[in-house]
């Protein structure tokens, strides 16, 4: 469970950025909304980023991440995939039951057609990435596979997707996985070797004594501040290199 009082570490008000909620259409009358944080200075050259939330919704502590991002130089949309249910709900028990309601191809296409808003901002120089965390690391996995457009995609602990898909990636991996985490750990072989045979460009690190979500700075059960910090660094140096 997430701590409600948790302070973020950049704030909405931090005058080197600028953001704001957003709503775009995917497509067949129906709409996405988003939470975009851009540089106060440079978004018109910078590239852009898709943050995409846990099994949790787009929560405080997700904004607060694309604000991170925004502040490392990125146009970061940070995606509420909970929109075709009325929005992420402030209860987070209820924003888990709600994931099960979900209609894959339909959410994997509104994470595609958030790809296209994002490239279709005026301001960037038309690199784009993804990092997503938990049920969003999966969902990353997934656009790295049918978005050949994605120049880079970063997976938090997330499942790994269908070993005969992985062929088709074009983008720039890199792979965060905790060390207890039995459940996701459980494809990394498979998908890995996937990749090598596929010749997909990627880089794997395993958080030894750590658990699943040790990123999230809200969760006081699983959080562990050093391998946050590492693997965020990792990212971002993954993002410099690609986007």
């Amino acid at each position: 469970a997430a701590r409600a009082d948790a302070a973020p570490q950049v704030a909405a008000d931090d005058a080197r950025i600028k953001v704001g909620d957003v709503r775009f259409s995917v497509g067949g009358g129906r709409e996405m909304a988003g939470y975009l944080a851009q540089p106060a200075k440079g978004a018109a050259t910078a590239s852009r980023v898709l943050v995409i939330h846990e099994n949790r919704g787009l929560n405080p502590h997700i904004r607060d991440v694309a604000r991170r991002a925004a502040l490392a130089g990125y146009n970061a949309l940070a995606l509420d995939f909970l929109s075709q249910l009325g929005g992420t709900p402030d209860n987070e028990d209820t924003a888990r039951e709600w994931f099960s309601k979900l209609n894959r191809a339909e959410t994997a296409n509104n994470g595609i057609a958030a790809l296209a808003y994002l490239k279709a901002l005026p301001e960037s120089n038309g690199r784009i990435g993804a990092v997503g965390f938990c049920w969003g690391g999966g969902m990353v996995n997934q656009l790295a596979v049918f978005e050949p457009d994605l120049d880079a995609a970063v997976c938090f602990y997330g499942m790994a997707p269908e070993t005969a898909l992985v062929a088709q990636i074009k983008a720039r991996l890199l792979l965060h996985y905790a060390g207890l985490d039995e459940r996701i750990n459980a494809g990394r072989s498979a998908y890995e070797a996937a990749m090598k045979t596929a010749n997909v460009r990627f880089e794997s690190f395993v958080y030894e004594g750590k658990q699943h979500a040790f990123h999230n700075d809200t969760n006081t059960a699983r959080y562990d501040k050093a391998a946050a910090e590492l693997a965020w660094a990792r990212t971002l140096a993954l993002f410099s290199k690609t986007i």
